[in-house]
């Protein structure tokens, strides 16, 4: 597999002055940020600060009041946005699998690549099988989902959105659901991905991951971005006291 150089600063998707509502009450606002090829930008801040509300504008999940979305100098305003086109660049993970139960595991892999995608079956079944080789879950691609962990459909649930080849994929606190013991294999999968090179913006509360993974660390509390930083300078010297408190809490 190509690993991508991240010292090419090439921006692949910007964010200006982006401002969000829900029923009249400010949920996002002055969001500004850039994200380059190659880069893992880590999200974090307290429950209920905006964090996922982010991701879900970037997929066009919610839609925005004000400000700009950015893919590839690309607005995605306006109701002209071809967001089934769109999400197959940006592709999303939920924290709830989001899987298809009547369906096998290679069966939800290969719906978006085959009917979204018109891609050739046997094409998208050797690259389902090579990456689901690769995250060690082979073996259960003729499983349905409630045969497996949540580990595992985690873990699934990454595949196909791997198999639809996209360049950024975001992910939304894809461990907050699991037990404990499931939360290593999933992070491992993240943490192997961000080593290939691939574009991840991604929601956790796993601090000892995101200074791992992270190129670029996003504080964010109250609906705004407090303070952006470089991993090392973030968990050592964060700028703002907010933020120091929110370590403090973890007792980072």
């Amino acid at each position: 597999m190509i690993i991508i150089n991240k010292e090419n600063k090439s921006t692949v998707l910007e964010i200006n002055d982006l401002y969000k509502e829900y029923e009249g009450k400010q949920v996002l606002h002055n969001i500004n940020l850039s994200i380059n090829k190659g880069e893992v930008v880590v999200i974090l801040g307290p429950s209920g600060c905006g964090k996922s509300t982010l991701l879900r504008c970037i997929n066009g999940l919610e839609k925005i009041q004000g400000g700009d979305i950015k893919y590839r100098n690309k607005s995605l305003m306006g109701n002209s946005v071809n967001w089934q086109e769109i999400r197959q660049h940006i592709g999303m993970v939920f924290q709830n699998y989001e899987l298809f139960p009547h369906m096998t595991v290679i069966e939800n892999i290969l719906l978006g690549p085959i009917k979204v995608q018109k891609r050739d079956r046997e094409e998208v079944l050797k690259q389902a099988e090579q990456l689901l080789d690769r995250v060690g879950l082979l073996n259960r691609k003729d499983d349905y989902p409630r045969q497996l962990s949540g580990g595992q459909k985690q873990r699934i649930a990454i595949v196909r959105a791997l198999c639809m080849n996209p360049e950024i994929i975001l992910f939304d606190e894809v461990t907050a659901s699991l037990d404990p013991e499931m939360v290593r294999e999933v992070l491992d999968v993240m943490l192997g991905l961000a080593k290939q090179g691939m574009t991840m913006v991604i929601v956790t509360h796993e601090m000892a991951f995101a200074k791992a993974v992270g190129d670029k660390i996003v504080f964010m509390d109250g609906g705004s971005i407090q303070e952006i930083s470089k991993p090392d300078e973030f968990f050592t010297k964060p700028k703002t006291e907010r933020a120091q408190h929110f370590l403090d809490i973890f007792q980072y």
